[in-house]
């Protein structure tokens, strides 16, 4: 959309207010939403809470509007975001639905595939997830041992992934598969669409530490795909991987133009991390203590200096003077970040955080059980020395380091796993 024809920010931000004032529910201040959708009443409420966006002209706003966005600038999202803070918005669909999943295909997708998939995206009618991890990869995912093979004009899809969050609500995801065996480690890779609720799949939900249910893992035994479910070429998976995996960190990290609404990845569970502290505090009655409030003071400053540095990066990605891996940045400090803060939020909670009234939701109780989490931040999107080894050799310039497995066909690369490759 040319500057002339496209409306300003500042009308924009003004229509936003007037439209969400009328139309969306406001949140209720002793009961924000839950951090995670982990029950199908929330995955319904948020697909509902999308269809009212869609419905009323500011769904997708940084996406295509040839595809059913509204092909506006990040301005805008941002505009929209600061007026939706008042109001409940389906926020569980912004990772890995829109920011990721629906990211990529704008990049790879045909024509064809973004006009049948991306529409629904928008409208609250699919829920997105991706299939990469394996049981077995570790932090390797090109290392991905999941095959798909031809039958045909079809593909018959084998393996197992795992930690896919809320796939057990999803209907679509985008799977990384090999199909490639005589071809190196990365060459022989195709990324597929595929509906997740077909003959073959089976979605088992992880039950975690914490109790929560967020992850699963999947099986899949000759499930077909029909030839229009490849994203970008075949044997040519690890481009799109790469591009998804760039969108992830830029989610993650707090950067995506897709995201509308809070994000809660970046901010963490609680919104920012120094108004809960501040709110631990003022309920321990510690708010003068000065070791309480030099936590609270910390806190705050990675908050603030986390908003600086997404600002930083996005703009210099979006002015082309950062290379896209530059999301690497804000995601490892996003994640060590995250670390910090959830220790300080347990040391401000002090025996609060270990025990609780049963059934009860407390401020400690929710440091105690975000502490239990506290890496997850470092491994979704890559773990942080994967984000170093992205800064060093595609931001920073720097050689690559030694792998064993390069430039190999991968049916010969040695490993402690059996190749379910064919014949193998």
């Amino acid at each position: 959309m040319s500057d002339e024809a496209m409306e300003s920010v500042d009308d924009f931000r003004l229509r936003a207010r007037a439209w969400l004032a009328a139309n969306m529910p406001r949140l209720a201040p002793d009961a924000p939403p839950p951090d995670r959708a982990e029950d199908d009443e929330t995955w319904v409420r948020d697909k509902k809470l999308q269809r009212k966006l869609w419905d009323g002209g500011f769904a997708g706003i940084c996406f295509p509007k040839e595809y059913g966005g509204l092909g506006l600038t990040i301005e805008h999202q941002h505009a929209f975001t600061e007026e939706s803070m008042p109001y409940e918005m389906p926020l569980h669909l912004n990772v890995p639905h829109f920011s990721i999943l629906g990211a990529t295909l704008v990049d790879f997708g045909t024509d064809e595939q973004k006009a049948k998939y991306l529409p629904p995206m928008l409208q609250g009618e699919h829920q997105w997830v991706q299939f990469l991890s394996e049981p077995t990869g570790g932090s390797d995912l090109a290392g991905c041992l999941t095959r798909a093979e031809r039958d045909g004009d079809e593909w018959v899809l084998n393996g197992s992934k795992i930690w896919s969050t809320a796939a057990m609500s999803a209907t679509h995801a985008m799977c990384l598969a090999r199909t490639d065996w005589d071809a190196p480690k990365h060459r022989g890779l195709t990324m597929f669409i595929m509906e997740i609720h077909q003959e073959g799949v089976q979605v088992d939900p992880i039950q975690q530490v914490n109790g929560s249910l967020e992850f699963c893992q999947e099986f899949f035994d000759d499930v077909r795909l029909p030839p229009d479910s490849v994203v970008g070429e075949v044997n040519d998976g690890w481009t799109v991987a790469l591009a998804l995996l760039a969108h992830e960190r830029n989610a993650v990290g707090g950067g995506s133009p897709y995201v509308s609404g809070r994000n809660y990845l970046a901010e963490g569970a609680d919104g920012a991390f120094d108004a809960s502290c501040v709110k631990i505090v003022t309920a321990r009655g510690t708010a003068d203590d000065p070791v309480a409030r030099q936590l609270v003071a910390e806190a705050h400053v990675l908050d603030v200096v986390q908003r600086g540095l997404v600002q930083r990066v996005s703009l210099g990605m979006e002015t082309g003077a950062l290379v896209g891996q530059s999301a690497a940045i804000t995601k490892l400090f996003t994640a060590t970040s995250a670390e910090r803060k959830t220790t300080i939020r347990l040391e401000l909670a002090g025996p609060d955080a270990l025990t609780w009234p049963v059934g009860t939701e407390t401020l400690g109780r929710g440091a105690g059980e975000d502490f239990l989490e506290r890496q997850a931040t470092s491994l979704a999107g890559g773990s942080n020395e994967i984000q170093r080894n992205l800064i060093a050799e595609r931001v920073l310039g720097m050689p690559r380091e030694w792998a064993a497995d390069r430039d190999i066909p991968y049916k010969d690369v040695r490993s402690n796993t059996m190749p379910t490759s064919p014949g193998g």
